[in-house]
């Protein structure tokens, strides 16, 4: 436990990635789940959802 509160305080950017990811990825699979979508479409939409969420993180994190 005490490594992951280490990793959090070290890289905060990279743990709000995860996290905003995560959580996009899942409403995307559920808003998704009856579209009938390829496995090729739905692995890029998966994969261009958790680059816009590090970009996200990104633009959030200018100062």
């Amino acid at each position: 436990m005490s490594a992951i509160r280490e990793f959090l305080e070290q890289h905060p950017r990279l743990a709000a990635w995860f996290v905003l990811a995560l959580g996009m990825v899942i409403i995307l699979l559920w808003a998704a789940r009856d579209v009938g979508l390829l496995p090729g479409q739905m692995a890029a939409l998966v994969i261009a959802t958790i680059l816009l969420a590090g970009l996200c993180v990104w633009i959030i994190g200018w100062e």
